[in-house]
């Protein structure tokens, strides 16, 4: 994930960007931690599809990943 990316949902999380300070309160914080995962869980989602296209197994692994963020 590049460091715009990472800026990019630490806003969409609700952070106040400043000169050099960025504020986060407690919710916005977690909302933040929770749309990395997301974002991580899916990258990892994809990897696991591409070796599916690659060695014809199914789909198990990326559906697993996936459904880690349907319990959060």
């Amino acid at each position: 994930m590049t460091q715009n990316e990472i800026i990019d949902l630490a806003i969409q999380a609700g952070a106040s960007p400043d000169e050099k300070i960025w504020l986060m309160y407690p919710e916005e914080l977690v909302a933040f931690a929770k749309l990395v995962a997301a974002k991580e869980r899916e990258a990892c989602a994809l990897l696991c599809e591409e070796q599916y296209e690659y060695y014809g197994h199914d789909h198990v692994f990326a559906k697993a990943i996936r459904a880690r963020g349907e319990k959060s």
